[in-house]
Parts: structure tokens; sequence; C-alpha cells
């Protein structure tokens, strides 16, 4: 019994949730809730900490924007993405040609309409956006558990690896892949979850080396509990927290690392609309057709803006320290 209860006083001192005292210390904040009803619980923490912060409430509008575009880009769209015509050659913004149809955001050098092109790629950002960050968190996490946790040859090979990857300069790195694997969506993918993974991987071994020597980690091996169990069951739970923020972080890093491969040419290949892809294209009209760069640019800068600043919140939310200090 003194075993346990110094395993289930250990949250309270260091901020690390075992299993055993999870489970304590979500029933017995419930139950002073009830008798009280005073404390809130986590979820409306995170909302009033969310309603607090204007940059947070603006960030989660524009990620949830450009989710529905991506997810039904058909109902926001107001015409087809590749549809061509010479006639509405660098058309400006408004323009309204002779069946009445108003493009709002111009046409480019093929006529094609500039908002509708915006709409669908979108989806290109977000499906590479996610992926990628699945793909690499994935792989990192696991890595970086097992390199922080076993230690010794382990932790040399992948640190090593880490280092090694880190010295590459990634846009040549991906530019290579895909030079190589030629360029589709799902190279590109490919190309740029074999490189982000050491982000994951550098942040959670850190944290691995420090919850190895911790108590609970010392009880589960006398409770006789395998390598997997011990990492699954113990270290995962408390790592997840710094995974979410990266990996949120981490997605407007993956828009624009999507964008620059194909603004270089290297991307999903044409006509397939991409953000990256109208931006090259519009470079060579920025003197007499600005509309058909500026306005994907924009709507590029303010989705990775929006994701950044919902990373900043949930770091916020999800820091036991800060969390802490601000109760």
């Amino acid at each position: 019994m003194a075993g346990s209860t110094d395993l289930l006083q250990l949250e309270d001192a260091t901020g690390i949730v075992t299993p055993r005292a999870a489970a304590v210390a979500v029933s017995a904040p419930m139950q002073g809730a009830d008798e009280r009803g005073q404390s809130p619980s986590d979820l409306r923490r995170a909302i009033r900490a969310l309603l607090r912060r204007p940059p947070a409430v603006f960030g989660l509008l524009c990620s949830i924007v450009v989710i529905v575009w991506a997810l039904v880009p058909g109902l926001f769209a107001p015409m087809d993405p590749l549809e061509q015509n010479l006639e509405r050659y660098l058309k400006p913004p408004g323009y309204v040609d002779m069946l009445g149809k108003t493009y709002w955001l111009g046409t480019d050098q093929q006529g094609r309409d500039v908002l509708s092109r915006v709409i669908w790629g979108s989806r290109i950002s977000l499906i590479v956006g996610v992926t990628t960050v699945v793909v690499s968190g994935l792989i990192g996490v696991f890595l970086g558990i097992w390199a922080g946790y076993k230690g010794g040859w382990i932790d040399a090979v992948i640190s090593r690896i880490i280092d090694t990857l880190f010295a590459v300069p990634f846009i040549l790195l991906a530019m290579s892949l895909v030079a190589i694997l030629g360029p589709s969506l799902q190279n590109m993918i490919l190309a740029i979850a074999l490189r982000t993974w050491i982000i994951y991987a550098r942040v959670v071994r850190g944290e691995a080396l420090s919850l190895r020597t911790q108590e609970f980690i010392a009880g589960a091996k006398a409770m006789g509990c395998g390598t997997m169990r011990i990492l699954l069951l113990y270290l995962l739970p408390n790592v997840m927290s710094s995974t979410i923020v990266v990996a949120t972080l981490n997605l407007g890093r993956m828009i624009i690392i999507e964008s620059s491969l194909s603004f270089l040419g290297v991307g999903v290949p044409p006509p397939t609309p991409t953000w990256g892809g109208m931006l090259a294209e519009g470079r060579a009209f920025l003197d007499t057709a600005w509309w058909i760069a500026f306005f994907p640019g924009v709507v590029l800068m303010l989705t990775v803006l929006g994701t950044n600043f919902i990373g900043d919140w949930l770091r916020d939310v999800l820091d036991p320290r800060l969390k802490r200090l601000g109760d």
C-alpha cells in the first residue's frame, strides 16, 4: 500500500501521469467538482484559454475554412478549376463574362478561375500536410521513445542518423528523392516524411531520457513489464502532449514545404491545382496580373499562421507545468 501511495503521489510532484495515477486523478477531481460545483473540467479550461487568445480563435477559424474547402471543394468552387478558355486570358478580379459568370479573383494565363483553383488547391495542401505529419510522427515517436529508453548503442545509432539528416538541406534532399522517384503526390509525401521524422524523434528522445529514471518506470520493471509494455503504457502517454504540439506546429511547415516543391516544379504535376504551383505560374505575370500569385499566397500565409496560433494554444493547454502555473 505504501508503494502504491508513492506512485499515486508521483503525478503531483512531477507532472508525470502513470496509468494508475491517471485513473485516480480523473476520478478525484470529478468528485470534487460534483460536490462544490465550481471546479471546471479540462475541456472548459481549454475553451476558456482559447477564448482569451484572439490569435488562437483566428487560427481556428482559418483552419476550419481550409478543412471545409478541402473536404467539399465542389460546394464552394464556383467553376471547374481545370476549365480553360483563352477568351478569359488574364482577366482581373471581378470580371464578368458574356454568360454572366463572375470571376471574383480573376483568371490566369489559361483563362481558369483563380478562386476555384485556390479552393481546390487546399485539398492537396491538407492531404500532404496531414499525411506527412502522421507518417513522420509515427516513425519519429517510436524511434525517439525506443532510443531514449534503451540507451546504449541503439540510442547512439539513432542519434547519429538524426544528426546526419539534420546536416542535409531539407529542400535539396526532398528534390533529389522526388526527382529519382518521379513527381507525384505519393512520392512527395514519402520524400517529406523521410526527413521530418527526426524532429519528433529528437523531442521525444529527450523526454524519454528523463522519464526512464522515474520511480514509476522502476516500479513497472519490478512488476515484470516488458519493454513494449513500458513504451506503450508508461512512456507514450507522457510524451503525447509534446508530440501533439510539435505536430500542430509542424503542419504549417509541411504545407509550406509542399508549396515550395510545387513552386520548384517537383511537386504534384500540373494541371492539378496547388498553391505552390499557382505561385510559380503567377511569377511571370507579377507586373501585369498580380492576382494569380497574390491570392494563393495570402491563403497559404493565413493557413500557416492559423496552424501556428493553434499550436501555441495547445502548447499552453497541454503543458502540465504551464497549466499548473495558470491554475
